[in-house]
This record gives C-alpha cells, sequence and structure tokens, in this order.
C-alpha cells in the first residue's frame, strides 16, 4: 500500500455516514411510494394556480385579438410602450397610493403592534378587536363606508383618498405581521441592552427594530400587494384624474380587453419574481448576520 498521508483522510470523506433506522425506514417507504393523494393534490393545486398565469404570457405574444393563437409577434409590445399613456399614468397612481400607503401602514402597524405586544392599558382588548375589523368586514361596507366619510367631512376625491382608504385598509395586515414577529422576540435582549447602558430609544431602533425587520418588511410587501390589487374600495372612493389600473383595466371592459394589458401583466410578473427572489436573499442575509 501507499504511504500517502491523504489516504485516511480521502477514505474518510468517502465513507458514508451511517442513518438511523427511523430513517432507513422512512426512505424505503418513500421510495416504494411513488404516487399519493397528496402529492396529486398539489401538482393540481399548482396547475390551477400558475396556467393563467402562463396564458397570459403567451398570449401578450399572439399576432391578434382573437381566442386563438395566430402567430408569433411583439406588437402589443411595441403599443405598451409607444402608444399606451393612459395605461402608464394609471400604472404610476396604482405604485405611486401602493407604496405611499404601505409605507404609512406599515409605521403606524409597527408601532401599534410593539404598543399593543408590550404595554399593558385599558381599552386594549377594544383595540385589538377594532384592529381586526377591516380585515373581516366585506370591502364593499368598507368602501361605502369610506365614501360616506369622506363626504361628510368634504374631502374632495381623488389620489389623496384613495391614499386614506387604502392606508386604513392595510393597517390591519401589517399590524398582525408585526405582531406575530413580535410573540416569538426574545425579551432577553432587551433586558441585556438596558444593561449595558442602552436608553429605550437607542433600544427601539438598535434592537427591535432590527430584530423584527424581517416581519415589518413582509407586512410593507403584504400591503404594497393589497392595495395593487385593490378595486372594491377604490372604486368608491377614487375620483377625476385618479385612474388606477384595475379601475382602468374594469374600464376597458366595455370595449374589449386589449392584449396590451397581457403585455404590461408579462413585465408585471417578471418584475414579481424579480423583487421576490432579490428580497428573499436580503432577509436571509440579515438573519445570517444575528
Amino acid at each position: 500500500m501507499s504511504n500517502n498521508p491523504f489516504n485516511g483522510l480521502i477514505a474518510r470523506i468517502n465513507k458514508k455516514k451511517p442513518s438511523s433506522e427511523p430513517a432507513r425506514h422512512a426512505k424505503r417507504a418513500y421510495q416504494k411510494k411513488h404516487f399519493s393523494l397528496s402529492f396529486m393534490v398539489l401538482v393540481l393545486t399548482l396547475f390551477f394556480l400558475f396556467i393563467p398565469l402562463f396564458v397570459i404570457i403567451a398570449y401578450s405574444f399572439n399576432e391578434g385579438k382573437s381566442s386563438s393563437f395566430t402567430g408569433f409577434s411583439l406588437m402589443w409590445y411595441k403599443k405598451l410602450f409607444f402608444e399606451s399613456d393612459a395605461l402608464w399614468t394609471s400604472l404610476f397612481n396604482s405604485f405611486f397610493i401602493a407604496l405611499s400607503s404601505a409605507a404609512v401602514s406599515t409605521v403606524l402597524g409597527t408601532i401599534a403592534a410593539i404598543g399593543i405586544n408590550w404595554y399593558k392599558f385599558k381599552g386594549k382588548g377594544y383595540i385589538q378587536t377594532i384592529t381586526f375589523l377591516p380585515l373581516v368586514l366585506p370591502e364593499v361596507i368598507v368602501g361605502m363606508s369610506m365614501l360616506i366619510f369622506f363626504s361628510g367631512i368634504k374631502l374632495p376625491l381623488g389620489l389623496f383618498s384613495i391614499f386614506a382608504a387604502h392606508t386604513t385598509f392595510c393597517l390591519p395586515f401589517v399590524f398582525l405581521m408585526v405582531l406575530a414577529r413580535l410573540d416569538e422576540f426574545d425579551y432577553s435582549i432587551i433586558e441585556a441592552s438596558y444593561d449595558l447602558g442602552a436608553t429605550e430609544r437607542e433600544t427601539m431602533f438598535k434592537v427591535i427594530i432590527p430584530a423584527i425587520f424581517p416581519g415589518i418588511m413582509a407586512g410593507f410587501m403584504m400591503a404594497v400587494t393589497m392595495s395593487l390589487e385593490d378595486f372594491v374600495i377604490t372604486f368608491f372612493v377614487s375620483g377625476p384624474g385618479s385612474t388606477t389600473l384595475p379601475l382602468y383595466v374594469y374600464s376597458m371592459i366595455r370595449f374589449g380587453v386589449s392584449p396590451v394589458i397581457n403585455a404590461l401583466s408579462f413585465i408585471i410578473i417578471l418584475a414579481t419574481i424579480l423583487i421576490a427572489f432579490t428580497l428573499r436573499k436580503f432577509l436571509k442575509n440579515i438573519a445570517a448576520a444575528k
């Protein structure tokens, strides 16, 4: 045999780690059972959820407006970028309202979650119950109540009224996301920060906020999504010059929805996937740094 000093190391690397008896039994059971009802339900559910997206993507490259695929063409993307000013205006309004309302609701929801979770005061239970009301009430009721309220205070309907309505609607979602993160919070690090001489403000911004930041970011993204796709509430509280993308698409139905919407949908899908993977990597780096 060779006296190579690396032979022992190579042998240890190539040696398989013995697995436990339950692990071997589970592996044999999984290899024997190639088909299961749960796997079939999973495949059908994914197919049901994602097939409309693939249909939209395919028809964005369709040459004609008909439901049958007549040929490959990029004409709808050309019309989207060069002949759809009203569509881009509505998209800008949607993103402006979504980002601004999500930012405000995230700040308010985070502060509310911290206050509800850590402080004791009279009426705490009532405040929690009221916070959940926008989640369980139908959007029609929320939209009508917002319209009546804005009419009562003589507030003109427009972008600001949509912003106020979306902030109110998205606030409970952020509140719940941050509150769920706070339920898993390790309170010992707060005591440690106080022992090290940190003030309450320094503890808030240097200890608490970084620890619950994944929950805050998840609440923000949820609020952006809820605002972008909302139609019912926006329909009630919108005014002249404040058309959002859902309202614009709805107004096109009477004339027939143009395949330009399919092209825009494909771009939004790509942007959403890019943002999702970027945020996933970003949040992973934050978690690994702790």
